[in-house]
């Protein structure tokens, strides 16, 4: 939806001005690019309606570049990750569930708007099955200073296969103020959240034949034997965030150029994770009881931090900060398991301290910000830093180090459940990652990222040997890994070639951290305006491909993924065809999804026992209204 300032060409100018008639002859016409978008960082970016090649790539359901995953067969179910990014700059553990948290919406995630005239924006798609994905969005500037933004994320989704239903829904609410004077500014969201998936554990092994074979019978999947049918998992959260700063000092009221600042942040989030089963299945082991099982954990978390931030022409920008994590994780009951007490709480005060600092110093854009947990249980610092140069008009270098020591995600430390197996409180030691990267942007040329980790205590879930079912374990060796992304497009004419390809390589003795070596995205397409310029039409044929490797497994009662090295899965086409259009400010999208699946081969997996999605077509639509 947005791009940042500069990059869209003035043919994205609104016809339609910010007034009625008489306003035509006396208020200048609004432009796109006087529709911001301001990102939690400050970012500024515009709403950009034009249509291009990346467009298609952010049309689903995340509404971002899912190059790196691999989506289940159902719209709204989880993602299996073919790369890991280990740059880490967070000092908290994580909630876990982490296969449930790609639509979750962090604060990372939640923008905020200034806009000349009412903009709104609506998104349909089809889904698999009696449902739609739909979102909704409008935002309004009630006067110069204020502006706030309401919208809905909604999907429902019967899918396929037996007891794979999907119904997600994501409220936001924004309000952004400036006084007059530009001193005092404040941003606060409220976002709601609840992300419901019906869990079948995948297929049956005895139905995995059918499947593979491509035996016209069960062609029709819902006749596929799966492994359950009376489970259903949900991730549910709120959270109310408030940003406001002071500006005790700024560069009008000071010959010396100095600006000084006051920054407060404040959120709260209340979140829990809940997994029902109407009667015990022996795919997890045995349980302490036999029906109407429910294992729910919560999370509540409040964050207060406070900022000073000076800048001065000659320093630069720099930023002291102190903060405090309120955390309060666990369950209602204690374990008591071979004679030993699960406790049911982690919970307590984290006090943190941290900076950032920023420098253009002749040619250079440098940077850098640090952290460090004070007191409380657990001990966490990162430190980054990063340095960008301009090459000439067409070349961007960066290179970037980080650092981080972290404490594994809550639900490696503790966990309880009815089934036996799954309960466990685990004092881990803290995950230390080091990451060098490189990044290199030419239009020219390419742009190629590079970047190399080391991981020490990585934590992950596999089945234990003797009991053969999940649990959390961590890595006594130091995992090496490294990440070589080419993008790159050629165009001849009304001809496009969009090639995206990652290379990978791990070097890890316990083979804890499996990736496939290679996965490749290539797009060929044709893009022409038609019809006295009235129309723009965008079609073409996309290739995906990952090579072969030990694809992680699901586990639908923790949802997680964990590692198996039995079986290789991947070295599967896809090929999607597509016919984009755009008439105005309405962009088209018509794609046949995976339509080389009945000639190819019925070997394509998200998973083990989890199929990728057969041949579909389905259609969506985007449009915006300047009002």
């Amino acid at each position: 939806m947005a791009k940042k300032l500069g990059l869209i060409e003035t043919q994205d100018t609104l016809s339609r001005s910010s007034g009625g008639k008489s306003a035509n002859k006396s208020k200048p016409k609004a432009k796109i690019t006087d529709y911001l978008i301001i990102s939690y960082e400050s970012d500024t970016t515009y709403v950009d309606t034009t249509l291009t090649i990346h467009k298609d790539y952010k049309f689903n359901y995340l509404r971002k570049d899912n190059f790196e995953l691999i989506p289940f067969s159902n719209l709204g179910q989880t993602y299996n990750s073919l790369s890991y990014n280990f740059e880490n700059t967070a000092l908290m553990p994580s909630f876990g569930a982490r296969a449930r948290h790609f639509n979750y919406m962090e604060i990372e995630d939640i923008n905020y708007y200034r806009v000349p005239t009412p903009l709104t924006e609506l998104l349909f798609k089809t889904a698999f099955e009696q449902g739609q994905l739909a979102d909704s969005f409008f935002t309004v500037n009630t006067s110069p200073q204020f502006n706030f933004s309401i919208a809905y994320k909604g999907l429902r989704s019967l899918g396929k296969y037996q007891n794979a239903l999907t119904s997600s829904g994501n409220f936001r609410f924004t309000s952004n103020y400036m006084t007059k004077n530009k001193r005092y500014n404040l941003r606060a969201h409220i976002v709601t959240q609840d992300l419901l998936n019906q869990e079948n554990g995948g297929l049956q092994d005895s139905s995995v034949p059918y499947f593979e074979t491509g035996d016209p019978q069960f062609l029709k999947r819902s006749l596929l034997e799966v492994n359950f049918e009376n489970a259903e998992s949900i991730l549910k959260g709120k959270r109310f965030y408030l940003d406001q700063s002071y500006e005790i000092i700024n560069k009008k009221d000071s010959t010396s150029n100095n600006r000084l600042s006051l920054r407060h942040i404040m959120s709260f989030e209340d979140k829990y994770y809940q997994y029902d089963q109407s009667s015990s299945s022996t795919y997890f082991g045995t349980a302490f009881i036999n029906s109407s099982l429910r294992d729910k954990v919560t999370l509540e978390n409040f964050f207060n931090q406070f900022q000073l931030n000076y800048s001065n022409n000659l320093i630069g920008d720099l930023q002291f900060n102190i903060s405090n994590n309120n955390y309060n994780y666990g369950y209602d009951k204690l374990v008591v398991l071979n004679g030993n007490t699960i406790v049911n709480r982690l919970k307590g005060d984290i006090y943190s301290v941290g900076g950032k600092y920023h420098k253009r110093y002749k040619g250079f854009n440098l940077s850098g910000e640090a952290g460090l947990n004070l007191t409380g249980n657990f001990s966490g610092n990162f430190i980054k830093g990063d340095a960008s140069f301009k090459l000439n008009d067409d070349m961007v270098a960066t290179a970037t180090i980080n650092h981080s020591s972290k404490t594994p995600n809550y639900n490696a430390l503790l966990y309880q459940s009815n089934y036996i197996n799954y309960n466990w409180q685990n004092g881990f030691s803290n995950i230390e990652t080091q990451q060098l990267a490189f990044q290199l942007k030419s239009k020219k040329i390419a742009a190629i990222n590079v970047d190399y980790s080391t991981i020490t205590n990585y934590t992950y879930f596999k089945k234990d040997e003797t009991s053969n079912l999940v649990n959390p374990f961590q890595n006594n060796k130091t995992i090496t890994y490294l990440r070589v992304k080419l993008e790159k497009e050629i165009t001849l004419g009304k001809f496009g070639l969009n090639n995206t390809v990652l290379y990978q390589n791990v070097h890890d003795p316990n083979n804890t951290l499996n990736v496939p070596e290679i996965i490749t995205r290539n797009t060929l397409y044709f893009a022409s305006s038609i019809f006295n310029k009235a129309l723009y039409l965008q079609t073409g044929v996309t290739f995906n491909y990952f090579s072969k490797y030990y694809m992680n497994a699901y586990d639908p009662l923790l949802a997680e993924f964990y590692v198996q090295n039995q079986t290789q899965y991947g070295d599967f086409p896809r090929l999607d065809f597509f016919i984009n259009a755009k008439i105005r400010q309405t962009r088209i999208f018509l794609k046949a999804e995976h339509f080389n699946s009945g000639f190819t081969g019925y070997n394509y997996y998200s998973a083990p026992n989890y199929p990728y999605r057969d041949f579909v077509i389905r259609f969506g639509i985007v449009w915006n209204f300047f009002m």
